[in-house]
């Protein structure tokens, strides 16, 4: 409002200032015409910048605010391929080290990869994995590298731990692990009712999934301390923040970033 306001007034001085021009031109002596000349060429600026200052928000609002979302789309699209460039370049180079220590769910030596920042408390996390669990049972071709993002404090570290350390054990023990946590809920709303028992209450229902899936608990829980785990996520963390991830779920397919649960089809393109 207030730029509008000081817009009209330029467009109002500027009016002004041509027929200012225009009479000084039409008394004054050829010698000074140069200088009413002059005169009338800044008003005639100003008036262009002030119509088009007042007409360009009532056209993008109301006579064509499609060109707005035009205009973002196209913003989003540019973003989106410089950051598959800053994707593309570090995959080139270090995929064994983004796979490091992260459990693989599929083909584990599938020579199409997608790598899934995740989060177990996160029920779009939980979508994107039924969709993937799609891909696996199709396609023998892939293999899914966990990156376990723990984002939720208590509902999230004790899953995270847990599924990096079982690959110590056996991935397919993990990947097992993985699957349960993500088809099961492994807290209640009772759970969540005295926080200071959370952590405990989650860390014991993890534990119960992970022996349905035939690991050794009591390995399992001395290892989720250790330096393997701690640098897994360590791993994880430093690789969100140079790829600029801010929530999960989070794909990387072949060199491509899909933020976001994307559908089965839309994975299925993407691995051509």
């Amino acid at each position: 409002m207030f730029w509008t306001i000081v817009t009209v007034i330029i467009l109002l001085a500027a009016i002004a200032l041509y027929m200012f021009g225009c009479k000084q031109d039409g008394k004054k002596a050829a010698s000074d015409t140069i200088v009413s000349k002059g005169i009338s060429a800044i008003a005639i600026v100003l008036i262009a910048f002030s119509v088009c200052r007042l007409f360009t928000p009532t056209y993008l609002l109301h006579t064509n605010p499609a060109i707005l979302q035009e205009m973002v789309q196209n913003m989003q699209a540019q973003q989106e391929q410089e950051k598959n460039k800053v994707v593309r370049k570090y995959v080139a180079k270090h995929a064994d080290e983004m796979i490091g220590s992260a459990p693989i769910a599929g083909n584990v030596d599938a020579k199409k990869t997608i790598f899934l920042w995740s989060d177990y408390s996160c029920p779009y996390c939980r979508r994107v994995h039924a969709e993937l669990a799609r891909v696996l049972k199709d396609r023998d071709d892939v293999r899914l590298v966990l990156k376990n993002f723990s984002i939720h404090g208590a509902l999230s570290d004790a899953p995270a731990k847990a599924v990096i350390a079982a690959k110590i054990q056996d991935n397919a023990k993990a990947a097992k692990l993985d699957e349960l946590l993500m088809a099961k809920e492994y807290y209640t709303q009772d759970d969540m009712k005295d926080q200071a028992k959370l952590p405990e209450k989650i860390h014991a229902n993890v534990m119960k999934l992970a022996k349905e899936a035939g690991l050794d608990t009591k390995q399992l829980e001395k290892d989720m301390e250790g330096d393997v785990v701690k640098a897994e996520l360590q791993n994880v963390r430093e690789l969100a923040q140079r790829f600029e991830i801010s929530g999960t779920p989070y794909l990387i397919i072949g060199d491509k970033a899909f933020p976001g649960a994307i559908p089965y089809a839309r994975i299925i393109e993407a691995l051509k």
